[in-house]
């Protein structure tokens, strides 16, 4: 299945999308995707619907998240190999752990806001993953039945907060937009191979990430397991799951944003997002 929430920021309505791209309206099932419903049994009640039946939404509706109340916003970073090369970092022995706030998170073709202040915007294409049942000191070989979904996430990140302002990622991480979650939640019997997806992403049209989770260093299942053994991992987690080679700091010379480009990322099966980037 793919699913969605579409409407105004704030008021957004859970949808499933068809087989023929029509976005059909679930709020006469279920009040969001979200919680509960990300658990084996909340996806299987609506897997048993006849999306034939459920109300058709017309036009075209803002897309938002495709996670509502979302609880913890989980990040790994320099998780492929290819990326960590270009950032002249070694090779993690473990994930390297990371947290965005869930204010970061917007819709994926919502403008992204450079901060006041801010000089080196960047963006990053990422593997999200959904957690569907929760769990603590999760074994690696049943990681993957704790999945919900898997979605496109834009781990849009301000460099210079990041690395250079007295240390954790995470003020410059979790900024308000930094955030993008979506279009779909695809469900992982229609996701395709997790470890062989490729993904990429442009600004203006050029193309600076073209590659592949197949590069990843810590698979999704071994992710899990590791922080499963930190936290407890519950219904509408979210975890990103690093991103390969092309990021602005990784060109010579250096890119970053500065307000007014486009930027269009996807993964193969996922969907793609589409972002103007505006000054806040």
């Amino acid at each position: 299945m793919k699913l969605l929430r579409y409407g105004p920021k704030g008021q957004e309505k859970p949808g499933l999308l068809d087989a023929s791209g029509t976005i059909r309206d679930l709020s006469g099932e279920i009040d969001d995707i979200s919680g509960d419903i990300l658990t084996p049994q909340g996806l299987a009640r609506i897997a048993a619907l006849d999306p034939d039946a459920l109300p058709r939404v017309e036009g075209t509706p803002r897309i938002g998240p495709c996670v509502g109340q979302v609880g913890k916003f989980v990040c790994i970073g320099l998780n492929y190999a290819d990326h960590a090369a270009e950032t002249g970092a070694d090779i993690p022995s473990e994930p390297v752990v990371f947290n965005k706030w869930t204010s970061a998170i917007c819709g994926p073709n919502d403008d992204v806001e450079i901060p006041r202040g801010a000089t080196k915007t960047d963006w990053e294409v990422e593997l999200g993953v959904v957690i569907g049942k929760g769990g603590r000191y999760i074994e690696e070989a049943n990681a993957l039945d704790h999945v919900a979904g898997y979605c496109v996430i834009n781990d849009v990140s301000e460099r210079e907060w990041q690395i250079e302002r007295g240390g954790t990622w995470d003020k410059g991480k979790g900024c308000d937009t930094f955030g993008p979650l979506g279009p779909w939640l695809v469900t992982p019997d229609e996701a395709g191979d997790i470890g062989n997806l490729s993904m990429w992403l442009e600004v203006d049209g050029h193309r600076y990430q073209d590659g592949s989770t197949s590069t990843m260093i810590f698979g999704v299942a071994h992710i899990i397991h590791y922080l499963s053994q930190f936290l407890s991992l519950q219904p509408g987690d979210v975890i990103s799951t690093g991103t390969p080679p092309g990021v602005g700091m990784g060109q010579r010379p250096k890119v970053y944003l500065k307000g007014g480009e486009t930027m269009r990322l996807g993964i193969e099966g996922l969907g793609e997002q589409t972002q103007r980037v505006v000054r806040a």
